[in-house]
């Protein structure tokens, strides 16, 4: 544990440069005067660090030194192998990147680390996107993520629903969400999303921008997406379902959706059938989706979403006819 804990010490040396004492129990969870212990353990043992007093001090290592990857556990070591997502990194222009860094890590690792790193790739693979969705075209993703690294701003001619519009906006991250892939910025003041795929056409300024110290990309993506959900299903319609209704509803709908009609049922009645409310995005749509349920679904509530399945049931049903007419009379 303590030989772990003097790896990672110096790892953090190494990668950020001069630490302090605090900042350096706080990432390992241990006493200042532990982390003093180490230190001197360290430099017992022949690693150039040295500390320097005062409100600017810090432990820090000599210029210019540098450890060899050393010290990982077999589940550190598939973990990074695990994580790797080739088709995303293709996506980005870093495919060559990606699997170069794998051939220095396997290079890096012990023998015995480096068998058990290299059987990830032959047992797990990674595939984001969903089923039956065609990849989407994404010509300025590179682009895109090279002003995100960069900190460049982006004049982009965006696809909205209502229409096409033009932004300039600083590019604060990337999120890939079940193969699709999102631009998060900043634009007059406020926080915004962009789906790349829909971005028409770009320019990468060279103006550059000050990325927000406070901003944390995964928390405002967690902020975002459930304030998103709760805007798209604003409607509701009030279901009975048979047994086996109530058993396709996560089948057929938003898992989110599907879980909250669930948690909204009353108790059965003599037939089984039971009571809920169903999230829906669109009162003029949405009986489309409840054709699915078939048989296995009444609409109670509102008027017009039962209005528009009744006429929909009863055109599907004068097509049939018709066709079962002619077929009586050929």
């Amino acid at each position: 544990m303590r030989a772990s804990r003097l790896l990672s010490i110096l790892l953090l040396l190494q990668t950020r440069g001069r630490m302090t004492a605090e900042a350096l129990s706080r990432e390992m969870e241990v006493s200042v005067r532990t982390i003093y212990r180490d230190v001197e353990s360290l430099s017992a043992a022949g690693i150039p660090v040295y500390g320097d007093r005062g409100p600017a001090g810090g432990y820090q290592l000599l210029d210019g030194y540098r450890t060899r990857l050393t010290g990982m556990t077999p589940d550190e070591a598939e973990s990074l192998f695990l994580a790797g997502m080739p088709g995303p990194a293709a996506e980005l222009g870093l495919g060559t990147v990606l699997a170069a860094a794998q051939l220095k890590l396997l290079a890096a690792l012990p023998p015995e680390l480096r068998s058990h790193a290299g059987r990830i790739s032959e047992r797990f693979h990674l595939d984001a996107p969903s089923w039956f969705r065609e990849g989407e075209k994404l010509p300025h993703l590179a682009a895109v993520a090279g002003a995100v690294w960069n900190q460049r701003l982006l004049h982009i001619h965006y696809q909205r629903w209502r229409g096409e519009v033009t932004r300039t906006v600083e590019p604060l991250g990337l999120v890939l969400k079940a193969g699709i892939w999102y631009l998060v910025a900043q634009c007059e003041g406020q926080d915004r999303t962009y789906r790349v795929s829909r971005i028409l056409e770009m320019e990468t300024l060279a103006e550059r921008f000050e990325r927000p110290d406070v901003f944390d990309l995964a928390e405002f993506w967690d902020t975002w997406s459930v304030q998103f959900e709760q805007r798209l299903y604003r409607h509701e319609v009030t279901l009975r379902l048979s047994p086996r209704g109530f058993e396709l509803l996560p089948y057929f709908f938003n898992p989110a959706a599907a879980r909250s009609a669930q948690l909204s049922a009353g108790p059965p009645d003599a037939d089984g059938w039971v009571q809920v409310n169903l999230p829906i995005e669109s009162i003029e749509y949405c009986h489309f989706e409840l054709l699915r349920l078939g048989p296995e679904a009444e609409i109670l509530a509102p008027p017009e979403v039962r209005e528009r399945m009744q006429a929909s049931v009863m055109s599907l049903a004068g097509i049939y006819q018709a066709e079962r007419a002619e077929l009586v009379r050929g």
